[in-house]
């Protein structure tokens, strides 16, 4: 003969299971933003779970472990009414019986109970929850113990104590204790999303901050040498030429926090990798000259990608500039171009001092430098978000005293 407890504790192991899976559905596929859906989900397919494994002792008795997700349903989430009626629904499908009646009084007692003190339950702390909890689900074992007893089923009255007294308000302090752990573990998880999105937005507002008041304050200082009278006409033209050259370069930092805040692709033209490599190199060979950088070359058979042709060029010699710069001894910076019948990889490889895992992992974040220079960091920054504006992928590779290898993939065309 199969014991009621045998039974109730298959039912709770199927419960513990059906939490664990909607846990890792919400965490890995939904996000926390459809919570409470979930948690409903979960209490529907608990209660249908613990109906379809029921435990029949007679035509009008069926026992299981319907009363746990009803209980943690009603008291964390109010779901009451909506599982209440469930109950009632599939118990009716049992038979309309003396059985069914009860069961009727009882889940309608007992919402109304419960939606009643589930606003106070929740402003309870996490320990004194799961307490009250427990102790609501050991009243309402109390009470169908009596109803068990008033049918004179005392034959099995052992097998209900156990089942109802103990395997019942052990699950439900079971599945407040892993509710309670998955709220602290959502509450935790916010705060780290905020104070992350609040250090970019310092990080990006004293970059920004910074590198603007520099040059402002360079033409404020020079906009007032003009308000003398004695500045000679040839000086007062060598101040115009310096704050026109300090307002650019306010300007290009506002620009390249626009591109990487929004890089909109606004021209999409055939373009042939390999000559527009060989044009932004040239561009570089006075920079790379001055830090004693040799740039090599290895390119493949002409290869033809879609884009633009001023974000191309513009993300590629961010790139190449923050190479360049991140070799103080100089050194050689390798070129490549590799295609397969789908993809189109530039690669660039330096000989310069390699980085750690830690900073690998910050590239591209606002205010991070690897050229050991002051600046934005916007540079690197907005070459991602033109990448992958372009549909591109980005894979950086590093190690200490060997180099830095950057691997871009783009869809070719023919």
């Amino acid at each position: 003969m199969e014991y009621l407890t045998t039974h109730l504790l298959f039912n709770l192991a199927l419960l513990i299971v059906l939490l664990f899976l909607c846990f890792m559905w919400v965490k890995r596929f939904k996000g926390f933003q459809y919570y409470k859906k979930t948690a409903l989900f979960y209490c529907i397919a608990s209660i249908v779970l613990c109906f379809l494994f029921s435990y029949r002792i007679s035509d009008s008795i069926v026992l299981d472990l319907r009363m746990v997700p009803y209980v943690i349903g009603a008291l964390y989430m109010r779901f009451s009414p909506i599982l209440g009626l469930l109950i009632i629904f599939l118990r009716a499908i049992h038979g309309i019986d003396y059985g069914f009646y009860f069961v009727l009084c009882y889940y309608g007692l007992f919402g109304i109970i419960s939606w009643f003190i589930s606003p106070w339950f929740l402003r309870q702390r996490s320990n004194h929850r799961i307490l009250i909890s427990t102790c609501f689900t050991i009243l309402s074992s109390i009470s169908l113990i009596i109803y068990l007893e008033v049918l004179d089923q005392s034959y099995l009255m052992f097998d209900f104590f156990i089942a109802f007294l103990i395997v019942l308000p052990i699950g439900v302090a079971m599945l407040s204790f892993i509710i309670e752990m998955i709220e602290k573990y959502h509450l935790l998880y916010q705060q780290v999303l905020k104070t992350e999105k609040l250090e970019a937005v310092e990080q990006m507002g004293a970059a920004i901050s910074h590198e603007i008041l520099n040059p402002l304050t360079s033409a404020i200082g020079f906009t007032q040498l003009l308000d003398e009278e004695s500045v000679e006409s040839r000086k007062k033209i060598q101040y115009l030429s310096i704050i026109k050259g300090e307002l650019e370069a306010a300007e290009q930092v506002i620009k390249d926090y626009l591109t990487f805040s929004k890089p909109q692709i606004e021209s999409v033209e055939k373009l042939n990798v390999n000559e527009e490599l060989f044009r932004l190199l040239k561009f570089l060979e006075p920079l790379a000259n001055i830090n004693s950088v040799k740039l090599l070359t290895k390119f493949s058979a002409k290869v033809y990608l879609d884009g633009d042709r001023q974000k191309f060029q513009q993300c590629f010699i961010n790139i190449l500039r923050n190479v360049i710069e991140s070799l103080p001894n100089g050194g050689d910076v390798l070129i490549e171009t590799e295609c397969t019948q789908k993809n189109i990889f530039i690669i660039i490889k330096d000989s310069g001092l390699g980085m750690s895992k830690s900073s690998l992992k910050r590239l591209g974040e606002p205010y991070y430098l690897t050229n050991g220079k002051k600046g934005t960091g916007l540079g690197i920054m907005v070459a991602y978000s033109i990448v992958r504006a372009m549909g591109g992928t980005i894979d950086v590779k590093s190690e200490i005293g060997i180099g830095t290898t950057f691997r871009f993939s783009f869809n070719r065309i023919t």
